[in-house]
């Protein structure tokens, strides 16, 4: 692999996770968090940080 193949999937592999957390808590904010406790919330947003979208 080229130095700038590398950096370009470096950069994408960032982009990628920015766009994953940007999503969790789209949809965390999407829930009633009146009816979520802080221990669940927290679960939800790690579980949906390591799926492979």
């Amino acid at each position: 692999m080229e130095p700038s193949e590398a950096k370009r999937l470096k950069a994408l592999e960032d982009e990628n996770a920015k766009l994953k957390r940007l999503l969790a808590e789209t949809m965390l904010d999407s829930e009633p968090l009146s009816a979520i406790g802080p221990r669940t919330m927290a679960s939800a947003l790690k579980d949906l940080l390591s799926k492979k979208w």
